[in-house]
């Protein structure tokens, strides 16, 4: 109990106080109160409190409500068995009779919350522990008292809303079980109060009317979850199909009904509710059992063309319901279950008898009917639309209709189902459609504007079966002879035409258009950015990123473009500052930064005025950070596209770069991931080192913490410091990182524990001294890889890396962390230093990288010459890699017959760069010159073989080094000699 000695009353005083002050408005009463509340959620009793609090009709509203969701919280956390701190099975029996003594709660927004609740627990308990849960709710559904019967149909309901969303196969079986018990009566319910609803309002009795009418939508809402979800073969099962049949009769029956019902009326929003939930229904059952669909097929086509297509609809249809009709014809045309198979021998039958119905459906008369009034009457702008042109112009240029838009909207719907019908029946649809467009050949009179409105609509046609159209539209005569002509026409109301002529042109530049006509599309476009009509300047400008610049990637920096490119920038900087609304704001600069990412460099010259404005503009999208997003992405081109001379931003660059990459700052949840990439082309093409730069380091090591999938580009970041200023940068931040290193190493995967390596790797090889010195910590690990054997082969790949950059440019070191780990495992020096070489030879297969191969045979060389019998014992081992190396790296003269080492590289040359080439970063003329002082690129192996050869008979004497090299394979020995030849 919440104290040991409190009876229930006392018990539930002292919590109905504490949800009292809960709904208090002054945080120093709430606060306190929802941690007491918080404390007790886990005490036995509590929720048998909340309950008694809760069904008590005389407290507070609010104090109940809260006591319902506090319940329902419980319900998530604390009911099931096995959870921590779970509820008693005493407790749970108790609560669950409390919980359906009686439906009579007076508030609807506390009766659905308790449905709700009441589902949970049933998610859990029915039927197993609560089968009494159906039975009792189909006796209170029966019930005369009306407020009980809907409390109880809203209950049941819910029940059936969660039971169906369970998707193991035992749980599917044991509602299809509870689907054929109780689906006679959820019809017989339906059909009843259906029939009550339709004769009230028959009778103008509007309150009644209303009641039944709220219980027909409730016992609808059951059906639809029992027909879509309880039946496996539902097509067998006559009630269903009678169930489905009815749903036709009755959707009439309603929609006639609203002709009753008007606007007005406080019934008319629940019956268009329940008129969509008719159509979904047959969308769901659609979806579902496609198959056992194919009875429907007809009556479906029939109904839905007859509202949205003829004059049947006049007068009783509204949007959602033509949205939903037209989403039920287009998942007939497209659904894949009613195409016969390429080879009709493999179709199947339900298929074929499919495409048999839609194929008698779709006559030719039908098909056109469809057509034209799709295109002439569904595709025309509205009087809301044009409104919202001339009120509102950039909501109107960048209203969304992509995603599941056409699930919802009408017009993405009409374009989507034109769009699979003229793919289907493309045939009989092309004809009609250019029969429309040689119907409005030639400038159409502006005065006109029923003319300009159908124009309008059907250019969108034929934009959207452009890919249909190919073989029978000459686009590029029809571009120069007609359309050309229409951008010509100034008038105001020629707008509609402008703007729709340029997307039109976008549709199709990707199908079929002449590169000769290039320049003159350039043309229109400066044209068009200078219209005097917003919209057409926005839509101008989307198509332009959309369409034109993808596919004249190719062609960006050629002549046709470039002298377009000062003009065409400019006047896409003017609409950004002209446009007020942030998402205008953000599709401008989309465009903007997809113009600087094609021309790359030749972008330099015209950047001056965006430079001076971005500043301003994050300033005043404090508040919008997706507009922020976009300011990033522009950034990160901008910079690609300045490279060294990028530093000049670094006053507002490096502060955004601060703030979006800084996790204690709250809009990091929107910036970090283009922060992050700003902040790397940053490195990437930085000349030199500023303290500024240095000290946004500060951010890193919380960004490592999160271990997300940015990771990697951190990593990138850190390895970008330590090329552009290793000694500053390592001696400031080597410490941190280590420690990073190590927490991050401790759990991750073996690609992260390579990634991690790497920047290790990279800083040996830039800095070996101080390198080594800065990440001593992460070696001896490095080292017992080596010894163990590490078995995945990246990662050996990478350990034999590292240590054979410390091998070979950091020797006194190697000494020293051999002495260290030698004593770590009660080992003597050379003992260790032999199972080293050792595992080195016998994991040189690991290595694929043939730098780090030739890294490995100059590191083991390194040891050479030595008397050291280990050294000596292991010579065979280090000649069979060098030889390996040696073939990796070494190429034939054909001239001369000998061989040269193709790693070497002897002086930094700027590369010559062709038209479609990006120019080298500053970063990539970092690693360049670096490559000229690594011994890799610096050291001819076959000459460092040689010597070391020398020098170990030198010191052993002929008779001594004769003997070593006795101990080396006869072919390796020949094949040495080969590669050593002329020096």
């Amino acid at each position: 109990m919440i104290y040991p000695a409190m009876d229930m009353d006392s018990a539930s005083s002292v919590v109905l106080q504490t949800l009292t002050q809960a709904t208090s408005q002054d945080t120093a009463v709430l606060k306190p109160a929802e941690e007491q509340l918080r404390q007790w959620e886990t005490q036995p009793g509590f929720y048998s409190v909340l309950l008694n609090i809760f069904n008590n009709h005389m407290l507070d509203v609010n104090v109940r409500w809260l006591a319902v969701l506090y319940f329902k919280n419980g319900i998530d956390r604390y009911w099931r068995r096995v959870a921590p701190h779970a509820l008693s099975e005493e407790e749970k029996t108790s609560l669950r009779a409390g919980l359906i003594t009686n439906f009579n709660e007076p508030v609807n927004q506390v009766s659905t919350q308790i449905a709700v609740l009441i589902a949970k627990v049933a998610r859990l308990d029915c039927p197993r522990q609560w089968p009494e849960l159906i039975p009792i709710l189909l006796e209170s559904v029966k019930g005369q008292d009306g407020l009980q019967q809907h409390r109880a149909l809203l209950t049941f309901y819910h029940v059936t809303k969660t039971l169906a969303s369970k998707r193991l196969a035992q749980d599917r079986r044991l509602f299809q079980d509870l689907a054929s018990g109780i689906y006679s009566f959820a019809c017989s319910l339906w059909s009843h109060h259906t029939d009550c609803f339709l004769q009230q309002i028959y009778a103008t009795d509007e309150v009644a009317a209303l009641s039944s009418l709220e219980r027909t939508l409730l016992s609808l809402k059951v059906l639809r979850k029992l027909t879509v979800h309880g039946f496996q073969e539902p097509q067998q099962n006559m009630e269903v199909m009678g169930f489905l049949n009815a749903v036709f009769e009755r959707l009439k029956q309603f929609l006639e009904c609203s002709r009753q019902v008007g606007p007005d009326k406080t019934c008319r929003e629940k019956l268009e509710k329940t008129i969509i939930l008719y159509t979904k229904v047959l969308l769901d059952f659609l979806e579902s059992h496609p198959c056992a669909f194919i009875p429907l097929i007809q009556r479906s086509l029939e109904f839905a063309v007859s509202y949205v297509f003829t004059p049947a609809g006049e007068g009783v249809t509204f949007e959602r319901f033509i949205v939903q009709c037209m989403n039920l014809i287009k998942m007939i045309v497209k659904n894949d279950a009613y195409k016969p198979a390429k080879n009709i021998e493999d179709s199947k039958p339900e298929s074929l008898e499919a495409h048999k119905i839609k194929t008698a459906f779709f006559t030719h008369p039908t098909l056109t009917e469809i057509g034209r009034r799709l295109v002439s009457h569904y595709f025309l702008l509205t009087e809301e639309e044009l409104a919202m042109w001339e009120e509102d112009p950039e909501s109107f240029a960048v209203e969304e209709t992509g995603g599941d838009s056409w699930k919802y909207s009408l017009r993405p719907c009409t374009e989507v189902l034109f769009l699979d019908i003229f793919h289907n029946y493309s045939q009989t649809l092309t004809p009609v459609l250019l029969e429309m467009v040689q119907n409005l050949q030639g400038p159409t009179n502006v005065e006109d504007h029923v003319q300009l409105l159908m124009k309008d609509a059907v250019y969108n046609a034929v934009g959207l079966a452009a890919y249909e159209l190919f073989d029978n539209v000459d686009f590029d005569q029809w571009f120069k002879n007609q359309l050309l002509g229409e951008l010509q026409v100034s008038h105001h109301r020629y707008k509609l035409i402008r703007r729709r002529v340029i997307w039109l042109i976008g549709q199709w530049i990707s199908v079929k258009f002449k590169s000769d006509l290039r320049p003159l599309l350039y043309e229109v476009i400066l044209s068009l950015m200078q219209d005097p009509d917003l919209v057409v300047r926005i839509e101008t400008a989307t198509t332009l990123k959309l369409n034109i610049l993808p596919i004249l990637i190719l062609f960006l920096r050629h002549k046709q473009f470039l002298p377009y490119l000062e003009s065409i920038f400019g006047l896409l900087f003017q609409l950004l500052q002209q446009v007020t609304e942030c998402d205008t704001k953000m599709q401008v600069l989309h465009v903007i930064s997809c113009v600087i990412e094609r021309v790359n460099i030749q972008i330099r010259p015209y950047v001056g005025c965006l430079v001076q404005y971005l500043p301003l503009l994050w300033k005043q999208s404090e508040e919008h950070n997706m507009l922020r997003c976009a300011i990033l992405t522009t950034l990160i081109h901008l910079v690609q596209g300045l490279g060294a001379e990028s530093k000049n931003l670094y006053p507002f660059l490096l502060p955004v770069i601060q703030l979006s990459t800084d996790v204690s700052q709250p809009p990091h949840v929107y910036l970090l991931e283009d922060g992050l990439e700003l902040w790397l082309v940053t490195l990437e093409n930085n000349p030199a080192i500023t303290p500024e730069l240095l000290r946004i380091f500060q951010n890193m090591s919380a960004l490592l913490e999160l271990s997300s999938e940015n990771l990697r580009t951190c990593f990138q970041i850190v390895n970008a410091y330590i090329y552009l200023s290793a000694t500053e940068f390592l001696q400031n931040y080597a410490e941190s990182l280590c420690r990073s290193f190590c927490d991050l190493l401790k759990d991750i995967t073996n690609e992260g524990q390579v990634q991690v390596l790497k920047v290790v790797e990279i800083a040996l090889k830039v800095s070996p001294i101080l390198g080594a010195h800065m990440f001593q910590p992460l070696l001896p690990a490095v080292f017992r890889g080596i010894v163990d054997g590490e078995r995945y082969p990246v990662v050996m790949s990478t350990y034999l890396g590292i240590m054979g950059r410390v091998l070979l440019q950091n020797s006194s070191f190697f000494s020293s962390l051999l002495t260290q780990m030698a004593s770590e495992c009660n080992q003597e020096i050379d003992q260790l230093l032999g199972s080293v070489i050792e595992m080195w030879v016998d994991r040189m297969d690991n290595i694929t990288q043939p730098e780090r191969r030739k890294l490995s045979s100059l590191a083991l060389l390194s040891l050479l010459p030595s008397d050291n019998s280990v050294i000596q014992d292991k010579f065979c081992g280090i000649i069979n890699i060098c030889v390996e190396a040696l073939h990796d790296v070494m190429t034939e003269e054909p001239e001369t017959g000998t061989f040269k080492d193709c790693m070497l590289m002897s002086h930094f040359e700027e590369p010559k760069l062709s038209d479609d080439e990006e120019p080298p970063t500053e970063q990539d003329k970092r690693k360049k010159l670096l490559a000229l002082e690594d011994p890799v690129h610096s050291v001819s192996l076959q000459q460092f073989v040689y010597e070391k050869l020398k020098a170990q008979q030198a010191l052993m004497g002929d008779q001594g080094f004769g003997v070593l090299m006795e101990t080396v394979d006869t072919e390796l020995v020949r094949q040495l000699q080969e590669f050593l030849r002329g020096l």
